[in-house]
This record gives structure tokens, C-alpha cells and sequence, in this order.
């Protein structure tokens, strides 16, 4: 499995931005994608994921109502639409593969068997 993210730069408080990660070699071990931030000083947390097989998303509480994850399947990518970014955004965004798990796990760094290499979004004036 192979996961390649994009779309960080360095944007303005209050802009908004989408990353993508493109996904390859997916198999049947695969349930769901997800993507996490790691900020500088940091433990890396978990934002949302959206499952393979039938679509389920799960949001971490703390950033509901700015993320939206979404699929685009003609293109093999996961998506993160971020609105209204803030300066406690900046950090380097990851998209990470995982099998099945329980519910309470599902944004569970450790639960995740595969990582891309990141995306650094700054979010500065």
C-alpha cells in the first residue's frame, strides 16, 4: 500500500485548503483511510477516516464543522477539505491505511499498518 499526500503550503488565517493523498496497491487487509496532523512539539492526533468499503466517516471531536474528508474514486484519492484554517492548524498532515477495528480505535495512530510521508500546512500571516 502506498500513500502520497499533497496540497500543504504556507496559507493565510482563515483561508481554506484541501489535501490529497493519493492511494495505490490497496488490498483486501485495507478497511479504511484516515488522516492525522502532527504539530511541532506534538503528539501526532488522529482527524478523520472514511472507510474503503462502504464510505463510514468518523471525525475526531475536536475538529468537526472545519474537516471534511471525502473520496474521489475516479481519481484513487482521499481527500481533507479544511475551511477557516487557524494558526494552531499549522502542522505536517499525514494519510495512514489500517484493517478493521473497533469503533473506539478508529482514529488510533497505532492502529494503522501503513503512512505516507506528509504534508506540511503553516497557517501564518
Amino acid at each position: 500500500v502506498q500513500l502520497v499526500e499533497s496540497g500543504g503550503g504556507l496559507v493565510q488565517p482563515g483561508a481554506s485548503l484541501t489535501l490529497s493523498c493519493a492511494v495505490s496497491g490497496l488490498n483486501s487487509d485495507i478497511y479504511a483511510i484516515g488522516w492525522f496532523r502532527q504539530a511541532p512539539g506534538k503528539e501526532r492526533e488522529g482527524i478523520s477516516c472514511v472507510s474503503v468499503y462502504d464510505g463510514k466517516i468518523d471525525y475526531a471531536d475536536s475538529v468537526k464543522g472545519r474537516f471534511t474528508i471525502f473520496r474521489d474514486n475516479a481519481k484513487n484519492t482521499v481527500n481533507l477539505r479544511v475551511i477557516n484554517l487557524k494558526p494552531e492548524d499549522t502542522a505536517v498532515y499525514y494519510c495512514a491505511a489500517r484493517g478493521p477495528t473497533l469503533r473506539a480505535w478508529t482514529l488510533l495512530s497505532s492502529k494503522y499498518d501503513y503512512w505516507g510521508q506528509g504534508t506540511l500546512v503553516t497557517v501564518s500571516s
